[in-house]
């Protein structure tokens, strides 16, 4: 093939040199469909998780609710109050009026302060329901009347009901009760009502502060009653509050999570932060948690927005160096031609610009078609979209050019053997590496002392420090390496078979892998080891976690129970085993005095009262590999202080003896052991109490009553678990108040957990759809990338490897030979670049530690590395599937250049 002349054009050369120009258009159009696509992904799945955990918020907590309370004897106009909804809402801080949904205005009476008198029976002894009176905005087009009619006060204060709290309180159309103020402060005022209405949705979040509660009774000796909301319409609501006077009113707006971003988050917490402190008007309160919700997810947010930077820039710089390595071999073929050209007078700028013309044709156009392609997938743009882009346009455009121009800075025309020179590193190299080294010492201490997570954003320095570490491990293998290959090739040289031979002295010089193709290969191996090892470090963390708080292979949590409810459970078909719990906080905890009488005050405590032997069997019988202290689980009662498991905090508050509750009555208990942590307990609990319940001294008239059950088996209905369990409370219920069971209902009802389900809430939760996402990406990616970077390095030397094997075959080589010859190159080099990529990956986790910030996605959890053995025989599979490739592109390389041709076509001195 005759080499093209100066006059050529450009696209006559794009055609001629297809192959090189169209691997740097592919390579620049993966990255910059990374580049693009990625994060905008990150945004979607990030956005996601926000809009997820702010929709299961607590209305109390997700929505912005403005209160006041009009004083005594003031003008009370609920009309006038209620137009000033939308106005309040237009004066909010941005960007708050345009994420606002839904939004109400209410207005109440009650329930402090307020009693009840009249129809409304009392629910148990003298502990009479609670009818707070309430006027909300829009009710009457979100119901449809069963009985009556909906309110029209006149000279009576009229009501309505729902048909729920109607049939639990006792109330019909035409029921008649008074409603008084409590200490005081005003009057009473007579309520009927007038109709019963249904909502179209219950479950509207304007039903919110209407649905029928329980409440707590006045008395404690009289356990619970009934909260039910009554409407009335804006003249009644006013004539109650003049005659009561105590009243309410509420401004709600709901921020709507289909409208909010996490880049909405910083200017949100500003906003609520201003408008807690200026509201719209003065003697406004504010009452939210949005701003603390948000602020917990934005932590999360930082820290796997950090964890996905250095997994982009393990991959960008991973391509970055492909593109430059394309640019050298495309470089390095041509390599005749421009000698050529400076033969016959032409400087290196013309030779630039000769190259640049090609590239400018091809390579824009590629990247500009990726980045294209990288705006197909959902999501939001990063920041810095367009000039990443513009970047790899500029990056991938001119990599051809700058090294065409810097390889033809001194003119040559005697082409040498590099593969019999071994070249010592110049200054400015060595100054190169060591700075390299240094940049990468200092990167480690200040992730360490920083962390990854930063209030400004993902610092590109900080998330640069594991690319560094890998290229800093690649330059100290490059140095070492030689040295023992050259010596076992020696040894070689020795045996009769010369393959070993000739492919270990090629490896010792460094042939298939010279510093850019493996920089680039552990760069990518560390990349990958690296995202595999914080997987399994999280993972194995969210196992322990899910251990933690569900030590079975199921959690049943709900109301207090009858005694004989754990029975009713372990009846049921695929229950093996079942151990009720008793669990108590804000428990108070004294000193213990000799005449058993609690002393001095201890603070406040979580207990929980666990019966040991069937908790051990519970656990055996689930596969939990936990050992309960011997003294929980002894059998019989002791009449003294019985021993207890105690955290570090309530050990260093109680020393050996103290005194506790358990559901309004006192024990007595000493430190047997001091953990951590407790199966059963939340992951967060820091001051608990584990009581053997087998050893209190309980009476039979004060049984101590299960609200939790612990079961192992399998192929058990959740559902039949929940109904055993609300009949267990059911029937305390009933017992307590003197009424049949079908009477009540549970406080609260049964809720079951799998072990299963509380794993796959961790995965699911928050911003963890975006880790999985990074997590995933890096692995896929780095492995890609990883095979990539050995078949470069295959076709880098196969023009020198081509005329070495024609050689060879006129001596008798033969093709599997010439196989085993590539195998002995390759195998040395891979296997260290795999062995450096792998030990800087499985050892940043270690060294960075804390610095990750893995904690906030294990519930709390420390999150201890942990190398998964998968990684290991993952390793050896990229190893051999490399090896596989190069082969194979070997193969394809050798059949293009027909190797019986090479010399003459191409044959050096």
């Amino acid at each position: 093939m005759s080499l093209p002349t100066w006059s050529s054009g450009p696209v006559r050369r794009v055609r001629v040199f297809a192959g090189y120009l169209g691997l740097l258009a592919v390579l620049g159009l993966v990255a910059a469909l990374l580049a693009t696509g990625a994060p905008r992904l990150a945004n979607e799945y990030a956005d996601d998780g926000l809009g997820r955990d702010v929709g299961s918020l607590p209305h109390q907590v997700r929505d912005l609710t403005y209160t006041v309370s009009p004083g005594e004897g003031g003008s009370i106009d609920t009309g006038r109050a209620a137009a000033k909804l939308d106005p309040y809402r237009e004066r909010l801080p941005g960007p708050l009026p345009g994420l606002v949904g839904q939004r109400w205005f209410a207005a109440r009476v009650g329930p402090d302060r307020v009693g009840v008198t009249g129809d409304a029976a009392p629910f148990n002894g003298s502990c009479r329901p609670e009818l707070p009176l309430r006027y909300q905005s829009g009710a009457e087009r979100e119901v449809t009347m069963v009985a009556g009619r909906w309110p029209a006060s006149t000279d009576t204060v009229e009501a309505a009901v729902s048909r729920e709290a109607a049939d639990a309180v006792g109330l019909r159309v035409g029921s008649a009760f008074t409603l008084l103020s409590r200490g005081g402060f005003g009057d009473s005022v007579p309520v009927r009502i007038v109709g019963i209405y249904q909502p179209f949705d219950p479950a509207a979040p304007s039903w919110d502060d209407v649905a029928l509660a329980d409440v707590a009774c006045p008395n404690p000796d009289d356990g619970l009653t009934h909260r039910a909301a009554l409407l009335t319409d804006v003249p009644g609501l006013n004539r109650a509050a003049q005659r009561v006077g105590v009243l309410t009113y509420e401004w709600r707006y709901r921020i709507a999570e289909d409208r909010l971003t996490t880049a909405d988050i910083p200017p949100v917490l500003t906003a609520v932060a201003t408008t807690r402190r200026t509201p719209p008007e003065r003697g406004l309160i504010l009452t939210t948690g949005l701003d603390t919700a948000l602020a917990t997810f934005d932590g999360q947010l930082r820290a796997v927005r950090a964890l996905l930077g250095v997994v982009q820039a393990g991959m960008l710089a991973t391509l970055l160096g492909l593109v430059a390595l394309a640019a050298r071999l495309a470089v390095e073929r041509r390599r005749e031609e421009f000698t050529l050209l400076r033969a016959r007078g032409a400087t290196t700028v013309e030779i630039g610009a000769r190259t640049l013309r090609e590239t400018a044709l091809v390579l824009p156009a590629a990247v500009a078609a990726g980045w294209l392609l990288g705006t197909l997938p959902p999501g939001r743009p990063s920041g810095v979209e367009v000039p990443l882009v513009a970047a790899l346009v500029m990056l991938t455009t001119l990599a051809v050019p700058v090294l065409a121009m810097g390889g033809q800075r001194r003119a040559s025309v005697v082409t040498r053997r590099r593969d019999l020179v071994r070249y010592r590193p110049s200054a400015k190299r060595l100054t190169a590496e060591l700075l390299v080294l240094l940049l990468t010492v200092l990167g480690v201490l200040l992730l360490r002392r920083r962390g990854l997570s930063q209030d400004s954003g993902v610092d590109p320095y900080l998330v640069s420090v594991p690319v560094l570490c890998a290229v800093a491990a690649a330059l100290v293998a490059l140095r070492l390496v030689p040295w023992p290959l050259r010596l076992l090739g020696r040894l070689t040289a020795r045996a009769r078979a010369a393959v070993p031979f000739i492919g270990l002295a090629r490896a010792g010089r460094g042939a298939p892998l010279g510093t850019g193709p493996l920089a680039v290969l552990v760069v990518a191996i560390a990349t990958g080891v690296f995202t595999s090892v914080v997987t399994s470090t999280i993972d194995g963390a969210r196992d322990r976690a899910s251990d933690q708080e569900i030590p079975a292979d199921a959690r049943v949590t709900g109301s207090y129970t009858q005694p004989g409810t754990a029975d009713r459970l372990g009846a049921l078909p695929g229950v093996d085993a079942v151990s009720p719990l008793a669990v108590e906080s804000g428990q108070p905890l004294r000193s213990r005095t000799p005449n058993g009488v609690g002393g001095r005050d201890l603070g406040q405590t979580q207990v929980l009262v666990m019966d040991g032997p069937s908790l051990a069997r519970v656990l055996a019988a689930s596969g939990m590999d936990v050992d309960l202290p011997a003294e929980l689980t002894r059998p019989g009662r002791i009449d003294g202080p019985v021993p207890a498991v105690v955290s570090a905090e309530v050990a260093a508050d109680v020393g050996a003896e103290a005194v506790t509750e358990v559901q309004g009555r006192r024990y007595e208990f000493r430190v047997g052991a001091v953990v951590d942590r407790f199966p059963g307990l939340r992951v967060e609990a820091r001051r608990f109490v584990v009581l053997p319940w087998q050893a209190l001294p309980v009476p039979d008239f004060q049984p101590i009553a299960p609200n939790q059950f612990l079961v192992a088996g399998d192929g058990f209905s959740t559902a039949a678990l929940g109904e055993a369990a609300d009949a267990g409370a059911r029937q305390f219920l009933a017992r307590v108040l003197g009424k049949p069971a079908e009477a009540v209902r549970p406080t609260v009802p049964a809720t079951v957990t799998t072990w299963q389900a509380h794993r796959r809430a961790l995965e699911r939760s928050g911003v963890n759809r975006l880790l999985s996402f990074t997590f995933g990406t890096g692995v896929v990616g780095a492995t890609a990338l990883a095979l990539i970077a050995v078949a470069f390095a295959v076709l880098a030397e196969a023009p020198g490897r081509g005329r070495m094997l024609s050689r060879l075959r006129t001596m008798g080589l033969s093709a599997r030979q010439g196989r085993g010859l590539l195998l002995y190159e390759l195998v040395p080099l891979v296997g260290v670049a795999v062995l450096a990529g792998g030990l800087v990956g499985a050892g940043l986790p270690r060294l960075l530690g804390p610095a990750l910030g893995l904690s906030g996605f294990t519930a709390g959890l420390p999150a201890p590395v942990r190398l998964d053995p998968l990684l290991v025989a993952g390793v050896l599979l990229l190893v051999l599937v490399a090896l596989g490739a190069a082969l194979a592109v070997e193969n394809l390389v050798n059949r293009r250049m027909r190797l019986g041709e090479v010399l003459r076509l191409g044959e050096e001195n």
